[in-house]
């Protein structure tokens, strides 16, 4: 039987860059595929309402990043991290990215907020702490781009951090092999993160924060590493799931 990912997606890019580059589950879909998961992919825009029906609905879960905050009062917000906390609480694999990471963290007792670092936009590296089964034997480090203000600023219990950097201290999670968040973004290759630092500069972004940005998207990157890692985690955490009777 072939796995599902469901894919919720919280959030989109500007609509002109839809057009060229898809949205978040179809980058997610590419970026996977690429790696051998030849999954069945399911998306839920969940950013307008729409959550699955149960936490059983997909074999595994990934959330998108958002130009929202974690604690903006918005219902889907509420609901999602309820069925989050529902998801975890039955073992079904779980991937966040960038919001997906916050939301995560605040879902299960830790905390995400609007940081006093600032922005950070850009090829960003982050130093490998811990190393489960699911990372790459050898990997000290990585480096993806990234685009957020807020961050995860208290750990919940069950997580362990194992990706840090000066800039992001809890940069990437473990949570007991059920989970597996980053703050950063895989799924933006240089061409999108470029396109989209330009459309946001002198708008949402600063123009010395979006130059630094667009500049530093020429540094090598380990996105198929990251992939790797991310596929990696949903195959033994399913294994894990179905070993376990959940």
């Amino acid at each position: 039987m072939t796995f599902k990912l469901g894919i919720l997606e919280v959030g989109r890019p500007p609509e002109n860059l839809s057009k060229t580059f898809g949205d978040y589950p179809s980058m997610f879909e590419t970026l996977l595929k690429e790696q051998g998961a030849d999954w069945h992919y399911m998306s839920y825009p969940v950013v307008d309402g729409q959550l699955p029906q149960t936490v059983h609905d997909c074999d595994g879960w990934l959330i998108t990043g958002s130009k929202h905050g974690v604690y903006d009062d918005l219902e889907w917000i509420n609901r999602l991290k309820t069925f989050l906390k529902n998801a975890y609480d039955e073992h079904v694999p779980i991937v966040g990215i960038c919001f997906g990471h916050q939301i995560l963290a605040e879902a299960l007792g830790g905390k995400a907020e609007k940081s006093d670092k600032g922005w950070g936009c850009g090829v960003f590296t982050y130093y490998v702490l811990e190393n489960p089964s699911w990372v790459p034997e050898g990997l000290t480090s990585f480096s993806i781009e990234a685009y957020h203000q807020d961050q995860v600023t208290r750990l919940p219990e069950d997580g362990e951090v194992i990706a840090s950097s000066d800039f992001c201290e809890f940069a990437a999670i473990d949570y007991k092999g059920r989970a597996f968040t980053l703050q950063g973004h895989p799924e933006f290759n240089k061409d999108y993160s470029v396109a989209l630092f330009k459309e946001r500069r002198g708008d949402t972004l600063p123009e010395d924060i979006a130059d630094h940005a667009i500049a530093s998207s020429d540094a090598p990157m380990q996105i198929s590493e990251v992939a790797h890692m991310i596929v990696n985690f949903i195959q033994q955490a399913a294994v894990r799931e179905k070993q376990e009777g959940h």
